[in-house]
C-alpha cells in the first residue's frame, strides 16, 4: 500500500496518479491543495471528474468527501465547471 492510500477517498488509481503528477507525501498533497493536484491529474487523465476533485479535497481535510460541508462542494463544482476540458 502506498503512504497517500491511507489517506480518505484515495485508493490505488488516484495514489497512481498523484504520484506521476509528483506527489508522493500526504504533505505534499495538504501543501499543494485539492484544486492543483486535480489540474495536475487531468492534465494526465482528461476524463478526471468532480468525484476526483471532491476526493481530494476530502483527502487534504482528513474526511470522507460525502463529509465535506455543502458550500465547499459548491466552490469545487464551480472550479471544476471552470477548469473542465
Amino acid at each position: 500500500m502506498r503512504a497517500l492510500e491511507r489517506l480518505p477517498n484515495i485508493g490505488p488509481e488516484v495514489a497512481r496518479q498523484l504520484e506521476q503528477v509528483g506527489v508522493t507525501e500526504a504533505e505534499q498533497l495538504r501543501q499543494l491543495g485539492s484544486r492543483e493536484a486535480w489540474l495536475r491529474i487531468q492534465a494526465i487523465d482528461p476524463s478526471s471528474c468532480i468525484h476526483r476533485l471532491y476526493g481530494l479535497e476530502g483527502a487534504v481535510r482528513g474526511v470522507k468527501k460525502s463529509m465535506l460541508p455543502p458550500e465547499v462542494k459548491a466552490e469545487l463544482k464551480d472550479f471544476y465547471s471552470a477548469h473542465k476540458l
